[in-house]
């Protein structure tokens, strides 16, 4: 039997062997024509509720939530030396059992227990998980977009803006890089297709999100060559070229010069 943090008493009236029993009414239970809450990680940590708008949630109810928003499911005990590695294991089980029951209180059902082991309820929307889809299928089929640019891929921010928790940190360099690889895929697709106003959008993102990536300039150079704008590629380089050897005393690699036609236009 799995029941909803909406349903869980911190302390119940009831119990049965292992399993924790609802006194909740059957129609503020989950599932009764309730709109499952939407979860979003892009920028600034939000819970909000299509009825009831954003619900507030205390920080350690919110890196609770982010995790499972991550990763949709984990034990007790890995969250728990997870979020508080400095404390003993029976401190970190305790405070976890304080956040669960403060999310409790919220009034939305968000996160589900089964026994040791945490789950993101069925249905919770996470934005993170519509925009790695949109990414990965970029990075491995671009041409499925034909002539459109995702703009899910362009505008949004930096994962859990502010949080400098290290599996934050993996995760945010994670969604980084496939958002980069992503684009620059779109970009020499919709560049063949000769939408190369799409197709410079696409580069310049990356070029703004990883001033040294190689990669991002010579995406962008290549828009520039493809409509010939040999000039307009020439200025991409040079800029490239002075920013990594002023940052990092290198040089462009001989993939990138050798794109560019021979001489320099005047």
């Amino acid at each position: 039997m799995t029941i909803s943090l909406r349903t869980l008493h911190y302390l119940p009236s009831r119990w049965e062997g292992t399993t924790w029993l609802s006194t909740q009414p059957a129609g503020r239970r989950w599932g009764h024509a309730v709109v499952p809450p939407c979860l979003r990680l892009l920028g600034a940590f939000q819970l909000a509720s299509p009825a009831d708008g954003i619900i507030g949630v205390p920080p350690t109810g919110q890196r609770v939530l982010a995790y499972l928003g991550l990763h949709e499911t984990v034990t007790r005990t890995a969250l728990a030396g997870l979020l508080w590695p400095d404390v003993t294991e029976e401190h970190a089980q305790g405070s976890l059992r304080t956040a669960l029951w403060r999310l409790q209180r919220a009034g939305h059902p968000v996160v589900e227990c089964r026994g040791d082991v945490l789950v993101l309820l069925s249905g919770v929307t996470v934005d993170v998980h519509a925009v790695s889809r949109t990414a990965l299928r970029a990075v491995d089929c671009p041409e499925a977009f034909g002539d459109q640019l995702p703009l899910e891929l362009l505008s949004f921010g930096d994962l859990l803006l502010g949080w400098e928790e290290e599996w934050v940190m993996i995760e945010r360099e994670r969604l980084r890089q496939l958002r980069l690889h992503a684009l620059e895929s779109l970009s020499v697709a919709l560049a063949d297709r000769g939408r190369h106003g799409l197709a410079l959008e696409a580069a310049l993102a990356c070029v703004a999100m990883a001033p040294l990536r190689e990669s991002a300039h010579r995406a962008v150079t290549a828009v520039h060559l493809a409509e010939n704008n040999v000039a307009e590629a020439y200025r991409q380089y040079e800029a490239f070229r002075r920013m990594i050897h002023d940052e990092l005393g290198m040089a462009p690699s001989a993939r990138f010069t050798s794109m560019l036609p021979p001489g320099r236009p005047g």
